[in-house]
Order: structure tokens, then sequence, then C-alpha cells
């Protein structure tokens, strides 16, 4: 037998920006619905709610505007209401040619809120259908809170069914509008509607209220559901909605009966543009698109994937656009440092790579994540500090600087096991540090190099919370030399530096 095809519905951007602080503008809608329909490849996205605001006329307009050059228009959808033909003047203003009609899909909705008998509404229906028919557009019908309907008036529910059944409608819309199914509620329903109704068109839509979207989409597909809907990166109102990228590892890899379209390689890009857009930020744990889901974190974890990929199952990130990582921090190995390594085209023998791992963990103590980046810096700083003897080390130091006072410092000095403090200001911490060691080494009697050049770097693309590497130059004697100091603090770093003077001259 050939697989069953589903279709997939995005409705990011009209389900999605119901997140709370969300709002696409009219550009960023478009570039939006240009990504899902050619870069994903979903077979239609539901892009707005009409009558709502100028600005979503605005973006439904320019997005059918392209759509009619590319032949989308009929995938394009927009909800709309029983409202005696006010939402069809607007679409056929805006260019729309697929409305997703928003009915009643529980009596306790239809009688608390429209208070209306149930033959009432279904003759407005009709209406609505019939007029959207008249000017070329085609209807999908919703059936909000269909989900306890089905709990609590399954009597009305198929009332409603075997009234639209009748209807010359596209697709029967099931909402799980306030996200209260469990997977066999799921599987009980829909199995009961599609054997009842084999020849209509059934999509889903999941909430995810419970964390059971992806569960329960699982369901809906094995009691024999048509379509699904869908959100990037799960976005909705509440807990949103089921996730389109959860949802497509979920289908290829555990339903092999079932066919889908959407490109999977395209996954994280388009969920990275979204988060870009809205500020919504992708939880850094959530699977398939979140940062640390191809990332192992723990040494043995890299070493088992040395040893016959161990720790990898099928959610290779090389599906998604992406690529596995090995954190480096306190919990790090040395395997987790030799998966970097090779990356980097690194090379260390066994006592350098323990002295390397022995200072990322001490790294990772200050703070959570040392990246790739940083290791060139690391091995550098470490083989650096071992090519000389500490005679003279910075025991303790305070930092300290408030607004409307000169930068202060104070500092222990050990020197042939002799403990110094001193205090002094500067113009800024590191200024004040010198002048304190200055004044250790005019009691000692002995001099410092000059201070030529301070620089600082940070390692190609890291952020604010990056390693920083401090290189000063010195002049002692009319030589120059250099010294570094690695820290998270620029700082500190600086004050690694020097200590490494103190030793070398």
């Amino acid at each position: 037998m050939g697989k069953r095809k589903i279709e997939i519905m995005d409705t990011t951007l009209r389900d999605g920006e119901q997140t709370s602080g969300v709002s696409f503008s009219a550009a960023e809608k478009l570039t939006i619905a240009q990504l899902l329909l050619e870069e994903l490849h979903v077979d239609r996205i539901e892009i707005a709610s009409a009558r709502v605001s100028e600005g979503e006329f605005e973006g439904v307009k320019g997005i059918m505007t392209w759509a009619e050059t590319k032949g989308y228009a009929n995938k394009i959808e927009v909800l709309t209401f029983v409202d005696k033909g006010l939402s069809i003047e607007w679409m056929k203003k805006s260019g729309a040619k697929v409305q997703n009609l928003l009915t009643k899909g529980s009596l306790n909705h239809l009688t608390h809120q429209l208070k209306k008998a149930p033959e009432q509404h279904f003759a407005e229906i009709a209406e609505s259908i019939a007029l959207a028919n008249e000017n070329g557009i085609d209807t999908n019908v919703y059936l909000e809170d269909w989900s306890n309907g089905m709990r609590n008036s399954s009597e009305y529910v198929y009332q409603y069914l075997d009234f639209i059944s009748t209807q010359p409608v596209k697709r029967i819309l099931l909402p799980d509008t306030l996200g209260v199914l469990i997977p066999s509620e799921t599987f009980q329903f829909i199995s009961e509607i599609t054997k009842k109704y084999p020849n209509i068109h059934f999509d889903f839509h999941a909430h995810n209220d419970y964390d059971l979207s992806v569960a329960n989409v699982m369901e809906a597909l094995k009691a024999g559901i048509n379509g699904l809907h869908v959100t990037v990166n799960g976005m909705g109102e509440r807990a949103g909605n089921a996730p389109l990228a959860s949802t497509i590892a979920v289908i290829n890899d555990f339903m092999p009966e079932i066919e889908i379209g959407v490109k999977e390689t395209s996954l994280y890009s388009v969920s990275k543009l979204v988060e870009t857009f809205t500020g919504y930020r992708i939880p850094a744990n959530k699977p398939i698109v979140g940062d640390n889901v191809f990332t192992q974190t723990a040494g043995i974890h890299a070493d088992g994937d040395n040893k016959n990929n161990l720790y990898f199952n099928d959610l290779l990130p090389e599906r998604f656009g992406r690529k596995r990582k090995y954190a480096l921090g306190k919990t790090s190995g040395k395997a987790n440092i030799e998966k970097n390594l090779q990356e980097l085209g690194l090379q260390l023998n066994q006592e350098d790579l323990k002295l390397v791992t022995q200072r990322i963990i001490e790294l990772g103590d200050k703070k959570e994540t040392v990246t790739k980046e940083d290791l060139p810096y690391i091995i550098s700083d470490v083989l650096d500090s071992h090519t000389y003897e500490e005679k003279i080390t910075v025991e303790s130091y305070l930092l300290s600087h408030a607004k409307g006072m000169r930068p202060s410092t104070t500092i222990c000095l050990k020197i042939d096991g002799q403990i110094i403090e001193e205090h002094a200001q500067g113009d800024g911490q590191f200024d004040a540090f010198m002048n304190a060691l200055t004044k250790i080494y005019k009691t000692k009697k002995m001099t410092l190099p000059k201070l030529t050049d301070y620089a600082v770097r940070i390692p190609p693309g890291s952020s604010s919370d990056a390693l920083c590497e401090t290189i000063i130059t010195w002049v002692n004697d009319g030589k120059e030399f250099k010294t570094r100091g690695l820290d998270s603090d620029q700082t500190v770093a600086a004050i690694i530096a020097t200590q490494k003077m103190l030793n070398v001259v």
C-alpha cells in the first residue's frame, strides 16, 4: 500500500501571533509566509483573522499579491466569522481566497456565548458559506471548543457534523481549543468521526496546555485525520500550539505509513528567523530547535560517541541543518576537548591535554560554558604558564570602583615567602593595581618593567560573557616581551598577565 498523504497547515501568522506580546509587521508576515511555503514546503498557511486591524489587512493584501504570482492563492487561509458577510467583504478587498469560518463546536459555547439554538446557528453558517461561494471564496469550518463538545455534548457535535456534511466545504477543522485532550480521547473521538464521515477531510488543531500536543497529534494520525495544524516554535496562546519541528520529526521517525512534504533541513533556519522577528526566545532545551539539544556536556558522552556513536539517536542534527557540539565546562572530560580540538585541526600530547582539561574545569566553575572558539586561547595560556617557575604570586586582591570616587585596589603579594599588602588608587582598576604593585616593589627596592602596550581580544563571534585574553607588552632593560592572561573578566585577565611578568623578569 502507498503512504497516506497528510496536509500540514502552519498557523504561526494567525494563531501563533496570539502569543502574548507578539505582533508581526506586514513585511515580516510576507517574509515568513514565503519561507513557510517555498523553503519549508508546508501545504497551507493560515495568516490572519479578518477584520482585526488595518495592519492585518495590509499584511494579508501583501501576501495575496505575492501568492497570486506564484500560484499559491489557494494555500493561504484567513480566519473569518459568522457576521452577515462582513468577513467576506474584508476578504474580497484583501484578495484572500480561502476562509476558515469560526463556528461553535460545543453546546456550551453556543448556549452561553452566542445564546442561540443549533438550528439558528446552522442557518447563519449556511448563509456565510453560500455568500463565500458566490464570491469565489472556498470555505473550511472550525468547530471551536470541539474537544469539550465531544466530552460534554457529543449529540450536538454529531448534529452539527450531519448538517455541515451537506454544505460545500473543503475541510472541517477540529480544534482542541483549550488543550484539554489526552491521547486516548484524541484517538477515540477522531476515530469515531472519521469512521462515521469517511469522505470528509478533517484537520486536527492541537494546543499544548498539558504538554501533550505532539502525543495528541500522533493519536489523531492513527485515528485517520487528514491534516494537522502547527506553529513554528510551538507559538500560540497560553502554552502554545503543536510545534512544527517536533511534529515533523515524530512523523518521519515513527509513522512510516504517513507522507508529508515538509523539508526537515529548513526547520532550524526558519525557527531562528521567527525567533528574531518575535523576540519570543526558544528555550535552550526545546526539542529539535533549542540551542542545547545537540550539545553533549558530560565527558562520558563524548567518549561514547568516539566509541561507535554510543550516545547518538535518530535525531541527527544534520537532518535539521545543524551540527553536534561538545560543550566545554566543569563537567568536561578529555573526550569533549578532543572532539573540539579535532574540529579546530589541533592536536595535543596527553600531558598538555590533561593541563588544558584542568584549566577548562577551573574556568567552568566561573563561567557556565567555555566555547570551542575559546580553546586556542586556553591552550596558549596553559602552555605559556608552564614555561617558568612562580616565585612571586598575587595571593589576593580587592578591586573597587564607585561613582564619584577614584578606582582603588588592595593587593596581597607573596615574594620569597613573605606576604606584603598595599593599597592604591588609579585612573582605572588595573591602573590602581599597578600603582599598588609599584609601592610594594619600591619597599623591596625592586624595579618593575615598563608597560608599553595593553590589548584585549575575545574569540570571534563570542558574546559579552566570553573569555577574554589580555596581552600586555613590557620593556625591561631595553628588551621587549609580552605576557598574556585569560579570564572571563578583563581586569582579572590583566592581573594574571602581570603575575606572569613578575616571574619572567
